[in-house]
């Protein structure tokens, strides 16, 4: 049966398609500069002294993105603030983001070995990102509107979970296969797929982040993709339609792999920023608050934007009122930027969440 774009997509082709279409040249030239890009990426990020700073910035970054290329919009101002604090007001935009942090991260931690990247896995990413108690959808469902339907995914049941049961053979099994370039044919086919009633976009990006983990290209899943595929938004779903209209798949796979190649170069460049000028602080309070000095209250500068007296007592940095008279110190040698919410203050690190709201 020929595609129709009215039509649940029941014919969809199964994984692998004929690698006629990628063992092509310009593909493995590409694929040498993205993996090149992404190697240099993973040894550098052994540099930065705790995860968390990297988890809690860039991925929030990762998440916001993510979340904006289906029109789910906040501000650093808001995420950061909402992700600290519970005494601040969260709008809903705002909550969607911060549920995309904590599947991502949720999905991360729990992947010890091959087994984890499961169905059940991508299932407790969608609940997570959705707050919906579902599972693999049994409704038809469609992309676009009433008026002007773009693609109709295979209809439920065992049409669909047999093309779910594909996807996770050759995600696991396809050893063979450059990882990279399997990622984007996974990407492309769990669009196709559609497998949730909603979410399916966001949750395919996690999982590219999720497979780089998994094939050991990165050790953290901080690869900052949603920003690429947010700049090149009508290319991404040009190239997608393309695909599934005209099997062109070498276009896709080029568009995925420079996607990691600049996203890789991107990240570096916030990894080296970050770490520079977590040295310039450190060098900074041992010049003019050599007092109150440590390791551990530079670390907790750095582990999110927004600082508060809590954290540095919970962390056993310091008592109540000694960890005020820190952050105020910090405040007045210009490290910091305090700001209320209610009656909780609020302490900004200037240098790192300047750092993270560029787009450079």
């Amino acid at each position: 049966m020929s595609y129709n774009k009215d039509k649940p997509y029941n014919d969809l082709p199964l994984l692998l398609p004929d690698t006629s279409y990628w063992e092509k040249i310009n593909i493995y030239k590409k694929l040498a500069e993205a993996r090149a890009a992404l190697a240099e990426l993973k040894g550098r990020l052994s540099i930065i002294p705790n995860p968390l700073m990297l988890i809690n910035t860039l991925v929030l970054q990762e998440a916001k993105d993510s979340s904006t290329i289906e029109n789910i919009f906040t501000t650093n101002e808001k995420l950061y603030k909402a992700f600290l604090s519970d005494k601040f007001s969260t709008d809903p935009a705002t909550k969607e983001v911060l549920q995309y942090r904590d599947a991502l991260w949720n999905s991360y931690k729990k992947l010890k070995n091959r087994n984890d990247f499961s169905k059940q896995m991508v299932i407790n990413i969608f609940k997570i990102i959705t707050q919906k108690n579902e599972g693999i959808r049994t409704g038809l469902v469609y992309i676009g509107n009433q008026y002007n339907v773009i693609y109709t995914p295979p209809e439920p049941g065992n049409i669909l979970e047999n093309k779910l049961k594909n996807w996770f053979d050759i995600a696991l099994n396809q050893n063979n296969l450059e990882p990279l370039i399997k990622m984007a044919i996974l990407h492309y086919q769990f669009e196709a797929i559609h497998p949730f009633s909603d979410g399916n976009g966001r949750t395919g990006r996690i999982l590219n982040a999720i497979f780089l983990c998994l094939e050991n290209l990165i050790d953290l899943p901080v690869l900052y993709m949603s920003k690429y595929i947010l700049e090149n938004k009508n290319e991404y779903y040009r190239l997608l339609k393309e695909v599934t209209e005209s099997n062109n798949w070498e276009d896709w796979i080029l568009y995925i792999l420079d996607a990691v190649k600049h996203t890789s170069i991107f990240t570096l460049k916030k990894v080296n920023a970050i770490y520079d000028i977590y040295l310039k602080t450190i060098d900074k309070v041992k010049s003019e608050a050599k007092e109150i000095y440590s390791h551990e209250l530079i670390n907790v500068l750095f582990n999110q934007p927004y600082c508060k007296i809590s954290i540095l007592k919970e962390m056993k940095i310091a008592s109540r009122n000694t960890a005020s008279k820190y952050l105020k110190k910090l405040e007045k040698i210009g490290i910091l930027s305090s700001g209320k919410i209610g009656r909780e203050v609020l302490y900004k690190n200037l240098a790192l969440y300047d750092i993270l709201s560029s787009g450079q």
